[in-house]
């Protein structure tokens, strides 16, 4: 059985930097209010800034133009006057690794507060399946938070990133895979059954805490399901959190997507271990800031997500108390394998186990089948980002290839 009784540690993490803005900023990811101040401040006529920015919109986020040149309804006067100003940049690609189940991740690089010092990374996700396209998006570099069984948890809270990085992660991702309207795809890339593009989800479940970097979010979720450029429906992009209390009613009702809860535990005791923050906000008052979030539903649960952990909680017990505590809401329950990382205290509960545990939940009518872990043999699965990745060693290299091939 595996310990969880640790000295305290601390809630939550300050940044360690702010965010630099570039001489030249790119215009991804700015609010179509933001666009039309960006190009009323280089001289275009308030008259014509609508129709400007409804072409600039289509061109950067249905064709995936990456330079103005390429936007032939714009004129070559106007493309100077931007290319002066602007840039449609992404965050640069330092690496990208594809698992033998096809996962997909991209290792990327964002500025850093002071010039000359080493450039900060964070790792977004692609994981492809017969009936959706997911992209896993990261919205720190580091995270606020310390949770015990997340490698992500473990390294330090640099900064925030900003609406253009989150939704930069997105561009990055439709560019490799070329998913724009008119690129080719990428070799051995399909769509999902019934679709027409290969990323068809988004989930806010990459590095970082959502709710701890509300407004970059929140204003980035709004291009990304903007109906006229990325076009991702509110009800394909899932905000996850570790349970930030104070903020999950304003997420509802400012960002309105699909909410998941990083759950993990069905009692207070256990929960301040795994996810520390519970000692702010302990688990009843998570489930009523649940049962109150906006718009939740029969037709929009909310995703309450448990790692299985071997010995920790993972009892029969465990998963009659899950049904219990989560009595009224509606609810489904996402049951995740634990996926190991080097130097993690954890271990993945047996699958018999983890069988009979989800048995009980799914008869109860919260559960969504157990899903295969994807990615491990990258680090690409859930809880397993970190920006240091490459700096794995062979023989860890070696022995997540070889599990994730016997899985």
């Amino acid at each position: 059985m595996t310990s969880v009784l640790e000295p305290d540690i601390a809630l939550e993490k300050t940044p360690l930097e702010r965010y630099v803005p570039p001489a030249k900023p790119s215009l991804v990811g700015l609010t179509r209010a933001a666009l039309a101040e960006a190009l009323g401040a280089v001289g275009v006529a308030p008259s014509q800034q609508k129709m400007r920015v409804q072409q600039l919109w289509h061109w950067i986020y249905v064709r995936g133009a990456q330079d103005f040149a390429q936007m032939t309804s714009v004129s070559k006067e106007l493309h100077a006057v931007l290319d002066a100003h602007y840039t449609l940049a992404r965050p640069e690609v330092v690496a990208e690794q594809v698992s033998v189940d096809g996962t997909r991740k991209w290792l990327l690089r964002l500025p850093g507060e002071h010039a000359g010092e080493r450039p900060h990374e964070v790792e977004c996700v692609y994981i492809p399946e017969s009936d959706r396209g997911t992209l896993c998006v990261s919205s720190q570099v580091g995270c606020t938070l310390t949770c015990s069984f997340c490698h992500t948890g473990t390294q330090r809270l640099v900064r925030n990133l900003t609406p253009g990085e989150i939704v930069g992660q997105i561009m990055v991702a439709r560019d490799r895979l070329g998913d724009y309207a008119g690129m080719e795809r990428a070799q051995g890339v399909g769509v999902p059954t019934g679709g027409d593009r290969c990323i068809s989800n988004i989930v806010m479940m990459g590095m970082g805490e959502p709710l701890y970097n509300f407004d970059a979010v929140r204003d980035a979720l709004a291009v990304v399901h903007d109906g006229d450029g990325l076009a991702i429906s509110r009800r394909r992009i899932t905000l996850s959190t570790s349970g930030v209390v104070p903020m999950i009613e304003r997420a509802g009702a400012e960002i309105g997507v699909m909410l998941a809860v990083s759950l993990h535990a069905v009692r207070d005791e256990l929960r301040d271990k795994l996810v520390p923050l519970n000692r702010k906000y302990p688990i009843a008052e998570l489930l009523e800031a649940c049962r109150n979030y906006p718009g939740v539903s029969n037709a929009r649960r909310i995703t309450f997500e448990y790692v299985m952990l071997k010995g920790v909680n993972d009892s029969l017990e465990d998963a009659k108390a899950l049904v219990r505590l989560l009595k009224g809401i509606p609810a489904k329950i996402n049951l995740i394998p634990f996926n190991p990382w080097p130097g993690s205290q954890y271990e993945c509960s047996d699958w018999d186990q983890i069988e009979k545990f989800s048995e009980i939940v799914f008869n109860a009518g919260y559960a969504s089948p157990v899903r295969t872990p994807r990615g491990r043999d990258i680090l690409a699965a859930c809880g397993q980002l970190k920006s240091a990745t490459e700096k794995l060693s062979a023989r860890e290299r070696m022995a997540l290839r070889a599990m994730a091939m016997t899985d």
